[in-house]
């Protein structure tokens, strides 16, 4: 059994229903700063405790697993915490906030016998995973070129009041590349590949001068294998629906998303014999065999098979899915493409987080 608790009430409301369903893990406790906020969760998921003190998580010898659903500032120092004190990590995206983070998080991972996974739920969802297969039967061919987007017009929740004063949240903080792993990082699982060198430019703070808030940003990626992948990502450029945008070219043809609910899924390839034009795909981000069986996290049924997959691994002692170098491999693009940004659009080097790991098996 897998006694979990939940770290951050509001993102991580949506893991309760999947841990209360799952016969293998029981949800123990819910934690946030706020206090009604943990207690309104734990109400409706019936869970006894509720805290406001991460170290009381920490010293409970009946959590063994943490789900780390804070703001991103927070996420290495907590996911770090946890691996010391021999607990299970589940942490919500990007991996981290800063680039002096990123060592100590491998280091500590290293170092932990506990698993570290990143929840990047839209690994997950089924068309990600229906185009990743597509891409590894060879479909569209050797990949060269891929688009991707993230455009989601959320103003409210730039602000949020704190003892009577409005306060900016991490989104208004965070450099919209550096959320570039919900899109960017599914399409480096499907190339399997990782970024060398990002280039990222800015629109500026022209819609929330108050805030200070980059109204967008692009990161141009040149992966190891040599392919170059563009990233687009906004929080407040006005957009309805919001938008995953994907658009994945190879030799052989191309995969693509709808940038409307009245478009389709498409693929053309020319390992398809007579296709004219685009085949359209009947798919969404749920799976058939699973949708309606079990609760969804929010985006259907892709985070039961996170879950799934994460629970997997503690029990196997194999390397989850998304570990952290894989984390940081999705992750640092959008940190150091941000930073790109901010300097003019200098050219950065991605460093490979296994480069760190080696140092820390030398040194132990």
């Amino acid at each position: 059994m897998h006694r979990f608790a939940i770290v951050g009430a509001r993102r991580g409301s949506g893991y309760g229903p999947i841990l209360n369903a799952r016969p293998d893990c029981q949800l123990v406790c819910i934690c946030d700063l706020n206090l009604a906020t943990a207690a309104a969760l734990a109400d409706s998921l019936g869970v006894e405790r509720r805290v406001t003190s991460y170290d009381a998580v920490l010293e409970a010898n009946d959590i063994d697993t943490i789900v780390i659903a804070t703001p991103p500032s927070l996420h290495v120092p907590m996911s770090v915490a946890a691996l010391k004190a021999g607990k299970h990590v589940l942490s919500e995206v990007p991996a981290l906030w800063k680039m002096e983070d990123a060592e100590a998080l491998v280091q500590a991972a290293a170092a932990s016998k506990a698993q570290y996974m990143m929840a990047e739920n839209m690994a997950y969802f089924g068309w990600v995973q229906t185009f990743e297969s597509l891409v590894r039967q060879g479909f569209i061919g050797e990949p060269i070129y891929a688009e991707c987007e993230y455009v989601h017009h959320v103003p409210s929740l730039m602000v949020e009041e704190i003892d009577g004063e409005m306060r900016p949240t991490w989104r208004a903080q965070l450099g919209p590349a550096q959320y570039c792993t919900h899109d960017l990082g599914p399409i480096l699982g499907m190339f399997d590949d990782r970024v060398d060198t990002v280039v990222g430019m800015s629109t500026g703070c022209v819609m929330r001068p108050d805030l200070g808030t980059t109204d967008g940003e692009v990161i141009l990626c040149k992966t190891v294998k040599g392919r170059v992948i563009k990233f687009l990502g906004s929080f407040l450029n006005r957009r309805e629906p919001a938008l995953h945008y994907f658009s994945l070219y190879g030799t052989k043809g191309v995969l693509e998303t709808p940038r409307i609910p009245q478009e389709t899924y498409k693929m053309c390839s020319d390992t398809i014999p007579n296709l004219h034009g685009m085949a359209t795909l009947p798919l969404d981000e749920n799976h058939p065999s699973l949708y309606g069986q079990v609760p969804g996290g929010g985006h259907g049924t892709g985070e039961w098979l996170m879950v799934e997959d994460f629970v997997r691994a503690i029990d196997t002692g194999d390397t989850p899915a998304i570990d952290v170098m894989k984390a940081l491999d999705w992750s640092l693009p959008g940190l150091l493409g941000h930073m790109s940004a901010e300097a003019g659009s200098v050219p950065m080097k991605v460093p490979d987080p296994r480069d760190w790991h080696d140092d820390t098996e030398k040194v132990s």
